[in-house]
């Protein structure tokens, strides 16, 4: 058969039933060959970098791999935004781009760039596909690697001359055998586990720091089996919001700059944290990391064995997947001879319970009558019962979310962590609503600056009939760095306010074919978002909302944890 009929029959055996992206040259040929398979959607975005985000969207939903494609030059070097956010959070994805003919690569032919070259250090792997018949194989692979281990983005570049020779169809096995690639598999090392059994079984002062990895690594239920056998109370980074249920009364909250302080004060006065599908990074340890949790005994469980003890040392590593080191972790500690107080450890899950309670996440009423956009997530977190899949930007309504929706089920919850990617939460929604189908409510809670990044994917809203609602909370500011600017480069707000010019974007969804409704008003709020949400296709409201309102907890950059500024008052 021909090479491109052979690569999407390997991804179709491999369960990939949608592929977003837009055509040019060089990948021709494989738009062609798509409108002869009914078994793979195909979904024609607006930009590439809405194609890369469907596709994370997508992913996240499901945990599979996910495909985005593009022509070569300018357009897979649109991809490159949406591949390093994959890399960063650990998003299983292939792109599959086109690229000038075979013998003239290296020529600077039209449209012509190292793709490859370009997203080397942002793949997991990366393929050149200039012989016809190493492409049936190299698909099989990019699936593979993209969807093992830590998951990530897999590049596979095509030369445009590639696609319509002759090759024998893949019949290898699958998973594909793949020389020198052995991702971690299973618990990990037995007497590792039996170590941070008994550490657990001797601290006063425990807790555990779960992240992404334990959603990724479809170990919500082991987490919660582990901290319910040990009476350990749970913090979930960004990342990791619904891999532990935040109705349970172990749930702490979200540590870091923006988490709740109880959170940070847990951490930061515990004797042993287990870490679990964590990197450790800056913003939950702070710039200043030698003053994170300086007293505690570091457990750390990671399917990647790279980042263990890589930004802060582990007493106990462990490397394995979370799913089977988290069940084989509660087994051990079920086995262990018990050394701690139990009247010492109550005392200590209600200390921490009683931060939680006495410093809740602020919401500044004194808004002059504006909205405070806290109210709009708590509003928006009732009326949906928590049951939606909630979407984000990047900036401060990302982390109002974070912190006002909560969620007790793993992947309802989309967000760019590690690159803060702006222009994210749209084209997400949209992957995850291709993903889960026109009846699960998805929601993108958009800011206005990042809004505009990828607004025109409202255009692949309707065009396919993806209903996802979106929630505007519109500030007039790029608000994360305003509020950076008003506390610590005194009030200079330069390149942050849009109040010389900010379009109706009630008028833009309108003239997308969508409803879209402007709130302005507090009293009429709730009414506004029921009808939105009530809506049968796409729909936005733009909310204006207190433009100095400002997130707290916040651990200003460059200090350490006990640093943290609680609220408006310090």
């Amino acid at each position: 058969m021909r090479a491109v009929d052979a690569a999407l029959d390997g991804l179709k055996r491999a369960g990939v039933d949608a592929v977003f992206g837009i055509p040019g040259g060089p990948v021709i040929p494989l738009f062609d060959a798509l409108s002869d398979q009914p078994d793979i959607r195909t979904f024609l975005t607006r930009h590439e970098q809405g194609a890369g985000h469907m596709a994370q969207g997508y992913a996240k939903v499901t945990g599979r791999a996910a495909v985005c494609t593009a022509t070569s030059g300018p357009g897979a070097t649109n991809l490159v935004t949406p591949i390093a956010d994959a890399y960063m959070d650990s998003v299983p994805m292939v792109a599959l781009t086109g690229q000038v003919g075979s013998t003239r690569v290296g020529t600077d032919a039209f449209q012509e760039a190292d793709i490859v070259g370009i997203t080397l250090p942002i793949v997991k792997h990366s393929y050149l596909i200039k012989k016809a018949e190493e492409l049936p194989q190299a698909i099989a692979e990019a699936v593979h690697i993209a969807e093992t281990g830590r998951p990530g983005p897999v590049l596979v570049d095509v030369c445009v001359d590639v696609w319509g020779q002759d090759v024998e169809q893949y019949d290898g096995p699958l998973p594909p055998a793949i020389e020198g690639y052995r991702p971690p598999t299973g618990a990990g090392h037995p007497r590792q586990i039996a170590a941070a059994a008994q550490a657990i079984a001797q601290a006063k002062r425990p807790v555990i720091y779960a992240g992404g990895g334990v959603v990724i690594g479809e170990a919500a239920e082991e987490l919660t089996r582990l901290a319910e056998t040990t009476a350990v109370p749970v913090t979930t980074t960004l990342m990791g919001l619904g891999g532990f249920p935040a109705s349970s009364p172990l749930w702490i909250g979200m540590p870091g700059m923006h988490g709740i302080a109880a959170a940070t004060w847990s951490l930061q006065e515990s004797d042993l944290v287990i870490a679990v599908g964590v990197r450790f990074d800056e913003r939950v340890l702070s710039t200043v990391m030698n003053e994170w949790a300086p007293n505690a005994k570091i457990i750390h469980i990671d399917v990647d064995p790279a980042e263990i003890s890589k930004n802060r040392a582990a007493h106990i590593g462990i490397a394995g997947e979370a799913k089977a080191a988290l069940g084989a972790l509660a087994d051990a500690y079920a086995r262990v001879e018990r050394r701690h107080d139990e009247a010492e450890r109550t005392a200590w899950r209600e200390k921490v319970m009683k931060w939680k309670a006495d410093n809740p996440y602020e919401i500044n009423t004194d808004t002059d009558g504006a909205i405070p956009p806290q109210h709009v997530v708590k509003a928006l977190y009732e009326i949906t019962r928590g049951q939606a899949v909630v979407a984000t930007d990047v900036g401060q309504h990302q982390m109002f979310a974070a912190q006002h929706y909560l969620f007790d089920r793993p992947r309802r919850w989309l967000t760019s962590g590690g690159l803060g990617t702006m222009g994210f939460g749209l084209p997400a929604a949209l992957g995850a609503q291709v993903a889960l189908g026109r009846d699960e409510l998805v929601i993108d809670i958009a800011g206005d600056g990042s809004f505009e990044m990828t607004l025109q994917e409202l255009s692949t809203a309707q065009m396919y009939d993806l209903p996802v609602k979106v929630i505007i909370l519109n500030n007039g500011y790029l608000g994360m760095v305003r509020q950076w600017q008003e506390l610590f480069w005194q009030g200079r707000y330069s390149g942050t306010s849009y109040e010389a010019f900010q379009p109706n974007f009630a008028e833009i969804a309108k003239a997308y074919g969508m409803p879209g409704t402007t709130v302005t008003d507090e009293a009429d709020l709730e009414d506004a978002l029921r009808e939105t949400l009530a809506h049968d296709g796409p729909a936005l409201i733009d909310v204006h909302t207190d433009q100095m309102a400002k997130v707290f907890p916040m651990v200003p950059q460059g200090k350490g944890p006990d640093a943290v500024i609680v609220s408006s008052k310090g």
